[in-house]
């Protein structure tokens, strides 16, 4: 048997002596992890994974399911695809610095690096810039690393350091260095201009009519910035533009970008993290264009959480993360793929 041959049911692969590194390398570096966040004055949190909303991003897609109250009204609840909407009650709630090892949800994805279930490792500080979160990253990486003892990561045939010195880029650095695009010059009044940036692009991705900014944005990312990112060493990737700010806070030193970075090992995406935003009536905003655009585009859209948009409105700043745990595990273990780490990866193909 292969490891992991997904014809096998999982227990009999979860069993196979080719698998066990990983699951033990995983162990390994849960123990380190949860050792370091406790010597840095965490509180570990295990918020709930039933939500009014699971996130309001255009893109992801969340598992949905009906609840019956005693009275018998059914209720709509979803899947989280993030535990960030609790966490941030909890910051408004003053729980100060706190990290979760949280399972999440994500529909209509699944590859080599991705699961429609998995665990991600989120944590934010309270009063704090998002240069320290960066840096914490960088350290809970290499912490995952000795606890393996791996010397560098390597996925499809590139390499990483993960105990070297990171290489600290802004996006739109990256868009000059690897696609030629000015890209800052198509940010007016903090939104994207979307024909300059077609412009821009031409020859360089496909656009298709109907793509936005914010679509062109990403293809351009994709396949002319994300294949060099995290190459011999890490990659923060940081300051992206306005118009991608999600739930960051738009920077004070430039209207045009957001207090939003990214890391990148092997060309993998690890980390996604913000200095947070605390303008409530700005995030339902953001929210309310992005729920438009989902309607648009599948036909679908999620409610918006009062709740958590009057938490935030009380949150302390604070600056927080979300790092794919199990890709790191993956990279930390030398693993090939992302369910290799897994103890029971959902059986889709079934």
């Amino acid at each position: 048997m292969t490891v992991n041959d997904r014809s096998s049911p999982w227990w009999s692969t979860a069993r196979n002596a080719d698998v066990r590194p990983f699951l033990t390398a995983r162990g390994a570096i849960t123990r380190a992890l949860r050792a370091w966040f406790e010597t840095q004055g965490f509180t570990e949190v295990e918020t709930g994974i039933l939500q009014v909303s699971p996130g309001n991003e255009t893109h992801l897609h969340a598992p949905g399911t009906d609840l019956t109250r005693p009275d018998g009204e059914r209720v709509r609840r979803y899947l989280r695809t993030s535990p960030e909407f609790a966490c941030k009650k909890l910051l408004a709630a003053g729980a100060g610095n706190i990290f979760e090892l949280a399972r999440v949800f994500r529909d209509r994805e699944r590859g080599d690096l991705h699961l429609p279930e998995f665990t991600m490792l989120e944590w934010y500080r309270a009063a704090a810039r998002y240069e320290e979160i960066m840096a914490d990253c960088v350290t809970v990486i290499a912490h995952a690393a000795q606890a393996t003892g791996i010397g560098r990561f390597a996925f499809r045939g590139k390499v990483c350091d993960p105990f070297a010195e990171p290489e600290l880029l802004t996006v739109a650095g990256a868009f000059a260095r690897h696609a030629g695009i000015d890209l800052l010059a198509t940010i007016v009044g903090g939104e994207g201009d979307r024909d300059a940036l077609a412009k821009a692009a031409r020859g360089k991705v496909r656009i298709a009519e109907d793509d936005s900014w914010s679509d062109i944005f990403s293809k351009i990312l994709v396949e002319h910035v994300e294949p060099h990112m995290g190459l011999s060493r890490l990659t923060v990737l940081f300051e992206y533009p306005t118009p991608e700010a999600a739930l960051a806070r738009v920077s004070r030193a430039d209207p045009r970008v957001a207090e939003r970075f990214e890391i990148y090992a092997c060309g993998v995406e690890l980390a996604n993290g913000f200095g947070e935003l605390t303008d409530a009536t700005e995030q339902r905003r953001r929210f309310t264009l992005a729920m438009d655009e989902k309607q648009r585009r599948y036909g679908e859209r999620y409610p918006l959480d009062d709740d958590f948009l009057a938490a935030i409105a009380e949150m302390p700043e604070a600056s927080g993360v979300a790092l794919g745990f199990d890709r790191l595990v993956m990279l930390a273990s030398g693993a090939l793929r992302i369910d290799q780490v897994v103890w029971t990866p959902a059986a889709l193909d079934r």
